[in-house]
């Protein structure tokens, strides 16, 4: 393995971690990654992890749907109807902010967001890293896909990242830049994993949410935060996606329980999901959280 260290934290340039817990990548490699924590603000991370060079064979698998149009196994088809049923309510979460403008989508996987929003009458753009999704992506809306944030220029009404900023290697880097792209009334979503959840708290180091080394960031309510106000960005909403627990459960349940029957797994995942979207209602610390941001 072509691993690098990280020696500072990101957020406080603190030098003090602790080893969390041990997690296998299961989508790809059958490898073990430690994830550990930041002692003074307690952001977690995927430390060692592969460098930007080398990630790339991490996501070189049919497995890994986010980039393919695929859908062969159960739990591709219950992703598929799941993205598919999201479309419109991020479409809605959107135009609670804006009625229409210009839309970035950071790390826009084979396009299916950007594609539905500029069916919706939105000027598109769309940013993804790497290549055979960005083809398609390319594809889909008939126009360039840019392979990295540099390469763009313009300012937004809109900037998305769908579960993208937890693969980001630089990640202060990011969040400058795309503070510089949104507009003066822009508006940033930000959905990522949320490592203090119920479910990520039952399934520990089988949680499929840490999807190591792919997922080099975990972040919490309060991490998520921190990282918003170092950079003069103000967190205005915090809204569940209250769908990613139950996938995350069945992957877990698949993780943990790979002898166990499909229904079973369906059946345990199903009831890990409903408890831990209860549990989370009082103080929104749902699996996974859309975090609706401005300057």
């Amino acid at each position: 393995m072509n691993l690098e260290n990280l020696t500072h934290c990101p957020l406080c340039q603190s030098t003090e971690f602790t080893n969390e817990l041990v997690a296998t990548d299961y989508t790809t490699s059958q490898e073990s990654f430690q994830i550990q924590k930041c002692t003074k603000c307690h952001f977690v991370f995927t430390n060692p992890r592969p460098s930007a060079e080398a990630i790339g064979k991490y996501y070189q698998s049919d497995s890994y749907i986010s980039h393919t149009d695929g859908g062969k196994s159960i739990l591709d088809k219950v992703y598929l109807m799941a993205r598919n049923f999201t479309l419109r309510w991020k479409e809605q979460l959107v135009l609670k902010q804006h009625a229409q403008g210009e839309l970035l989508d950071v790390g826009c996987g084979t396009g299916e967001f950007i594609n539905h929003m500029k069916k919706a009458g939105w000027q598109v753009t769309g940013m993804e890293p790497t290549e055979g999704p960005r083809a398609k992506a390319s594809e889909k809306i008939q126009n360039k896909i840019y392979a990295s944030l540099q390469e763009i220029n313009q300012s937004y009404d809109v900037i998305t990242l769908w579960h993208v900023l937890e693969h980001v290697h630089d990640l202060n880097e990011a969040v400058i830049k795309i503070k510089s792209l949104v507009k003066e009334n822009g508006t940033i979503f930000i959905a990522v994993p949320n490592h203090e959840s119920s479910d990520a708290k039952v399934y520990q180091s089988y949680w499929a949410a840490y999807d190591v080394p792919r997922h080099l960031w975990h972040f919490s309510k309060t991490t998520m935060k921190h990282l918003m106000t170092k950079h003069g960005l103000q967190v205005i909403d915090i809204v569940p996606m209250k769908l990613d627990a139950y996938y995350v459960s069945l992957l877990s349940e698949k993780y943990q329980h790979p002898q166990q029957s499909g229904l079973a797994k369906i059946l345990k995942a199903t009831a890990e999901g409903f408890l831990s979207n209860r549990k989370a209602s009082k103080e929104t610390n749902h699996s996974s959280l859309i975090y609706i941001i401005k300057k």
